[in-house]
């Protein structure tokens, strides 16, 4: 969870002002709009990490990363992950990895929509690839994931991870 969060905390960091408005692969959010949604669901996942309610999005406030510090803070204590989330009904280990799920995709979004490089630690790609393996049904259902997008058997695991979460490898601004 820290790899990949301190990494697309980092792509957040090195957004300009004036890149806010551009699309994503995302096709809900241009910039600015992803960037919200990470806010939130930073500040949704700190609260849940604590067995906490779920809380409802804010404007958008520029501050991802000292979120993603606070979120990072109360996954650290071992009682994050134990039993199942009062609020969600899910494991708390099914929480985690859909924390992981979205700070990877969402880093590679803000990566290929501002220009930036983006490598995503191999083992967080493949602990998320095996979880929405799992969990990609759910996923649609709840409108996390998008339409598959076809990519070869033997592609790279990020490429498979893109393509599970409905997120074309190929996609440029």
């Amino acid at each position: 969870m820290t790899r990949a969060t301190e990494r697309t905390a980092g792509m957040v960091r090195a957004v300009r002002e004036e890149q806010l408005e551009s699309s994503t692969p995302c096709e809900k959010f241009d910039v600015k709009g992803l960037i919200n949604h990470l806010e939130w669901v930073a500040e949704m996942f700190e609260s849940l990490g604590r067995k906490g309610e779920p809380v409802e999005q804010g404007p958008y406030a520029g501050d991802f990363p000292e979120r993603a510090e606070r979120m990072l803070a109360a996954w650290s204590r071992p009682e994050a992950w134990e039993g199942t989330s009062p609020a969600m009904g899910l494991p708390m280990t099914a929480l985690a990895h859909m924390w992981l799920v979205d700070m990877v995709v969402h880093g590679w979004d803000l990566a290929r929509a501002t220009g930036q490089e983006y490598e995503p630690d191999p083992d967080a790609v493949a602990r998320a690839l095996r979880f929405t393996d799992q969990m990609v049904e759910m996923g649609r259902q709840r409108g996390a994931f998008g339409p598959p997008v076809s990519v070869p058997d033997n592609a790279p695991p990020f490429d498979r991870l893109l393509g599970t979460v409905g997120r074309d490898p190929a996609w440029t601004p």
